[in-house]
């Protein structure tokens, strides 16, 4: 198990964290930090996800509000269990 984090979550209300190293593979058990707390979480990656993406902290399913932030960015358009990726494939704005 690593100390340094591999996910950042801005606040207690996130469903997704921001993953902050290169190359995280399916299987890794990630800590993460929850920096409005500053306390840790940690979620197993269930798929390879890039530096920058998310990562789902909770069982997301097509429709759901996606909270980054602590704010609303969007809905899902597919689905994601915890510690699956969150992108473009899954995840899309309200605007539009």
């Amino acid at each position: 198990m690593s100390n340094i984090p591999q996910f950042l979550v801005h606040s207690p209300k996130d469903n997704v964290g921001v993953v902050v190293v290169e190359d995280l593979k399916a299987g890794t058990d990630m800590l993460g930090v929850i920096t409005e707390t500053n306390t840790t979480i940690r979620v197993t990656a269930k798929q390879d996800i890039p530096i920058g993406h998310k990562v789902a902290l909770t069982e997301l399913k097509e429709g759901d509000t996606v909270i980054k932030y602590g704010a609303d960015v969007g809905r899902m358009v597919g689905s994601a269990n915890t510690g699956e990726h969150v992108h473009i494939h899954n995840h899309r704005t309200k605007r539009w």
